[in-house]
Parts: structure tokens; sequence; C-alpha cells
């Protein structure tokens, strides 16, 4: 059984001058996790200048709209003074650019403001010094909100008239009695009136002067839309250029976090972190090479690490495996992660996943919806964000659910199309007949015996996967060397040995119809004790006294209540796989209903009949597949996990330069 990879703890003495060189390794290897606690050193200001030229950048990205999807910084390097300059010219480039577009959005406002002013007043014809000299009139000329227009006027509509002067109505002129004028005054600064000088002899706008106006209002519309035509051109031809500043300067930063969290003297940093124990001979050839030899590397083993001999740290757990297994590993680290040094349970979790999904979604048409959707997603043509890398899961259920659907006949809810292969096949082995599996109930007798016969397959991949989970269990403990754990208990050899035995009994009763025997009953006897009435037992192999830690009352009290446990937690592990059979049955009823619906309009040959197969399967591998996909993880989770994961690790989460906006 694989176990989980063994780690090594390395420490590396580096010198100021290598130290940026030596992070930048490290993150460009990915395969390091640092130990060390913050130190609260201030890094280097060339590093500082670093985060704000990114800073920078990245609010020019996001002014020009480039979109970063996955930026890859493998690709780059730590930004050197060659690239501060780069950026230092793209920038100025930039600013320039944006500084024209101000500017130039300054200078059309202003346009078209006097344009709004003169248009407004090239309706007043009479001079304004002559309306003034009305001895009964008061006339006041501003700018309102448009938005107020209608509010303003129904405010003074008794004392006052509103005339707007322009279009937009954001300029008006305001005639009331000299009376009501102080009033008026009171109402237009509610509305936020602001009074316009007009020059005593003002008799309207010439028409000349309007089109004169209105023509570098055009010309200024003309400029703002040839300047962002210009912006569109400048992201378009400096995309790249941005992206790959962006990308070293990123990685730049990271070093400068790294750095400022580190060890250090005036002049060495101390760096130590875990590592896998094979890459420790690359690690040391490499960094040897980069530094010229100006670097001390000292490698331990985790029982030499004074942290993790007194339990105040975990070595980190780090799981390796090829890319379809490997796509089964963030279901074991949603659970939690195994302790270092224990069995691997992935392999098995990739195995069980897959078959349990395959047995309770058996068709060969949806099943193939499952590869291909997998297929396109490991091609990245499907991208649904982190869910690509389960795109070998994808696969794996969709062939184990299209060999299901082979055997029972089931291809996207029809059950005839199948017919000549599975009577081929059958044929092979003696009476022709379709499907395989007959799953749908009916008044043939066999096919009753297939349905429970698919509840007994369902029992026995249950009974496997606790099997499995109490022998990961005992092979933990005795690696981690709990012996008293991995002998007695229910998910030590103790219990192992008597839910064998009871299953092993009860096959034996039904099938070879055996008399439970004497000594039956002495071997389910002596297991079961040893299951139940564990701890005094545990005690005593660990050296802790009293062996009966609160009496003996007290124990026989709790360890009858633990035979009921075992008992009954067997049993439950046991017939709660019955459900894998359950599923299975549904999913066969599910797809007869869209069958029998389809055939009521019409069947596969009209549109109705089409619309329904389509709608029905959609369905169908949407919801009962999400359905299915949760019962398998409960099952893992609550049957098979529940028997080995009593302790959780910590998990490997070594150091890589990663683009975050």
């Amino acid at each position: 059984m694989a176990k989980t990879t063994e780690m090594s703890l390395i420490e590396l003495m580096v010198l100021k001058q290598d130290i940026s060189s030596v992070v930048e390794y490290i993150g460009k290897k990915g395969s390091f996790q640092f130990q060390n606690k913050e130190s609260g050193e201030k890094p280097d200001s060339n590093l500082d200048a670093d985060r704000e030229i990114f800073n920078q950048l990245e609010k020019v990205r996001e002014n020009l709209e480039v979109r970063i999807e996955n930026l890859d910084l493998s690709n780059y390097k730590a930004p050197s003074d060659t690239d501060r300059d780069a950026a230092a010219r793209f920038i100025e480039k930039y600013n320039e650019l944006q500084q024209s577009i101000i500017d130039a959005k300054e200078a059309g406002d202003k346009i078209n403001d006097t344009y709004n002013e003169v248009k407004a007043f090239a309706n007043l014809q009479v001079s304004y010094s002559e309306l003034e000299n009305l001895s009964f009139i008061s006339l006041k000329i501003g700018k309102i909100d448009p938005k107020d227009f209608e509010n303003l006027r129904d405010s003074v509509e008794s004392n006052a008239t509103v005339i707007p002067l322009g279009e937009d109505k954001s300029r008006i002129l305001v005639a009331s009695s000299k009376k009501g004028r102080f009033a008026l005054e009171t109402v237009l600064k509610e509305y936020d009136f602001v009074p316009v000088e007009i020059p005593a002899d003002f008799k309207g706008v010439p028409s000349d002067m309007l089109e004169s106006i209105n023509q570098q209002k055009i010309d200024s519309d003309a400029r703002l839309q040839l300047l962002a035509k210009e912006k569109e051109n400048f992201a378009e031809t400096h995309k790249q250029i941005l992206l790959d500043l962006l990308g070293c300067f990123a990685i730049g930063i990271q070093i400068s976090d790294v750095i400022s969290n580190l060890e250090s003297t005036e002049l060495v940093y101390r760096i130590t972190g875990w590592i896998p124990k094979s890459e420790t001979e690359s690690y040391m050839g490499d960094l040897d090479e980069l530094t010229s030899g100006r670097l001390s590397f000292r490698e331990y083993e985790p029982l030499e690490v004074p942290s993790v001999l007194s339990g105040k740290e975990q070595v980190p757990v780090k799981l390796e495996h090829k890319k379809v297994v490997k796509s089964f590993e963030r279901m074991i680290f949603a659970y939690g992660s195994p302790l270092y040094g224990t069995i691997d349970p992935t392999p098995f979790v990739a195995v069980f996943f897959t078959v349990l999904f395959g047995i309770m979604f058996g068709d060969l048409g949806q099943g193939l919806v499952f590869v291909l959707a997998g297929i396109l997603m490991a091609a990245n043509v499907i991208k649904v964000g982190g869910w690509n890398k389960f795109a070998p899961v994808f696969i794996c259920i969709g062939v184990s659910s299209s060999i299901m659907g082979l055997l029972t006949g089931e291809f996207f809810s029809n059950e005839t199309l199948l017919e000549p292969f599975a009577e081929w096949i059958t044929g092979l082995f003696g009476n022709p007949h379709a499907p395989i599996l007959k799953m749908m109930p009916s008044s043939d007798p066999n096919s009753l015996k297939t349905m429970f016969g698919v509840f007994g397959v369902a029992v026995g991949v249950g009974f496997i996967i606790n099997s499995i989970g109490m022998i990961i269990n005992i092979i933990n403990n005795f690696i981690l060397k709990k012996y008293s754990e991995a002998l007695f208990g229910k998910n030590g050899i103790a219990g192992l040995l008597f839910f064998w035995y009871v299953v092993g009994l009860v096959i034996s009763i039904v099938v070879f119809h055996h008399k439970i025997a004497v000594y039956d009953w002495i071997i389910l006897g002596v297991t079961l004790f040893f299951s139940a009435f564990a701890a005094p037992f545990e005690n005593l192999i660990d050296g802790k006294r009293p062996v009966l830690e609160n009496g003996f009352g007290t124990y026989l009290i709790s360890s009858i209540v633990e035979v009921i446990e075992v008992i009954s937690g067997f049993l439950s592990n046991t017939v709660s796989f019955v459900r894998v059979g359950a599923f299975a049955l549904s999913h066969a009823v599910l797809d007869y209903v869209v069958y029998i619906l389809t055939a009521m309009v019409g069947g596969e040959k009209s549109i109705f009949g089409i619309l329904i197969l389509i709608i029905g399967n959609v369905i169908i591998i949407v919801l009962e597949g999400m359905i299915v996909a949760i019962q398998v993880i409960r099952l893992q989770y609550y049957e098979f996990f529940s028997k080995f994961f009593h302790h959780t690790g910590r998990e490997f989460k070594p150091f890589k330069f990663e683009y975050n906006k």
C-alpha cells in the first residue's frame, strides 16, 4: 500500500546578495513549504519600489481593460533594473496618453458648457437692460438642475413665471413681481439656482457665433473619439508588454513578502522548510550552483526536528499520484489530511467512487456525456474554473456509468436500442436475452432475482469498503506504534475478525445451510469481547495505570453500551450500502418514465418526443448526477473514512508563485 510522501526539513543559510535568487528558485520549484515565523524585518527598499510599480501596472491594466485569465508565472523572472526602466517608460507613455484624454475631456466639457450657455440666450431678442428697467417686474437668469425644472415651476406657479432658455432646461429666466422677489429668492435657493451675470446691452447671440462654437464642439467630440481609438490601439499593441511586466513584478513582490518574514542578521538569512525527501539532492545541487557555493545546506529527518518530537508541529503531508488518481485527492483533503507516514487512501477512493457511481447511474448514453465533458474539460475546450482539474473524475464515472448502462440496456432512456448487443453477449453463454441485467421489476421471476442480486452486490461492495477501512486503520496504528488501538476496539484486529466471522457465518448459513456450532459462539464471543471491552487491555499495553480508570462498575456499563455500538455499527455500516442498489433501481425507473413519456407523444420520430427525451435526459444527468455524487461521497466519508480518520494531519502547501490581482 502507498504511504504519504517522505519529507525532510532543510535549513539554508543564505547571504544577503543571494537571497532574492534563492527565493525565486524556491518559488519556481514549487515544492518547498516554509517553516519560518515572521521576523518583522523591513524588506529591501528596492523591493518596496517593485510593489509600487506592480500597483501602478495593475491600475493601467484595469483602465485598459486587459483581462488576465491564467498568467503562468513560471515563464517569468524576478524584475531586473532593465525591467524597472522598461516599466517606468511604459507607465510614462500610458500616463501621457491618459493625460491627453483627460485634457481633451475637460476642454470638451468647457466647450459644451459654453455652447449650452450661448444657445440658451439665443432666444432672448430684447435687451436685458430694457427688461431690468421695468418697474413692476423682477427678472433672474441662471442655471438649475434640469431634473428640478418642473418642480420649481410648480413651486412658484402663483408668484412667478419660469421660462426655459435652452432645450435641456438647465438655463432659465424667472420673472416675478417686484414684491415677490424676496420670496422667490428663497425658493430658488432651495433648488440650487446659480445666477448668471448678463451684460446690460445683451440682446441674444449672433448666429455665426453659435455656429462657430457648435463647430468647436464637433471638433472636440471628434478629438475624444480619436483618443479613445488611440487608447484601444495602445491596449492591443502593448498588451503583451504589460502582461510580461506584470508577470515579473508579481514575482518580485512575492519574493519581497517572503524575505520580509525570514530570520536574518545584517548579512545572512536563514530559511527552513519542508520538501519531499526525493528532491533534497536536486535542491542541494541547484542552489549550490546558483549561489556559486555561497550557501550552507542542512537536511533533517522529521524525528530530528524538536518541534515535531514535542508535538508542536506536524510534518506536512504530500500525496503523489498520476493524473487520474490525483484528481480524486481533493476528496481526501476536504475531509482531512492523513497523518504523516500513514497509508494514502486516495487510490481506494478513486476506485470506490468510480464503481459506486457507475452502479447507481447506469446509462450508456448519459455515461458517454460525462466522458465527453471530461475530455473537453481536460482539453480546456470547456472552462469551468477550478473544476477543470476534475476532468479525469468525469471520465472515470462516465466509463463506469457506460459499462453499467450496457448491462442494464439503457441508452439515453431508450430500452430497445442495445437489445442486439445484449442478445449477442448473453447468447455466448446460453439463452439470448435482453437486457443483460433487468433492473425494472416485472412478472418475470428472473427480474426479481436480478434486482435483488444488485442489492447483494451493493452490500458486497460495502463489505469490501468497510474491511479495507479497518485494515488501513490497523496498519496505520502499527506504523504510529499505537499497538493497543491496532489490536483492540471496533476498528482494530478484534473488530475486523468479528465483522468477517459474522459475514462468513451468515453466508455459510444461507448458502451452505450451516448450523451454528459451539466454536462459532466462542469465536464470536472472544472477538466481540476484545472489540467492546477493549479499554483495560489498551491501557495495559500502553502502560497506563490504573487499568480500570473509573472503576469496574463504570467499565462494565460502558462496555455493555459498546457491545450494542459494535453490533449496531457493523450492521448499519453494511446495510447503508443497500442505498446503492436503491439508487440503481431509481435511475432505471427515471429512465423508464422518460421512455414512456416519449412514446406517449409519438416516440423519437416526433418533435415533442425528441424534446421530452432531451429535457428528461438533461434533468437526469444534472439533478440525479449531483444526488448520486453526494451519496457516493457520503458513503466514503461515513462508512470508509470513519474507520481510520481519527486524527488529521497537515496538508503540504508549498510556496509557489501565483498571480493575485
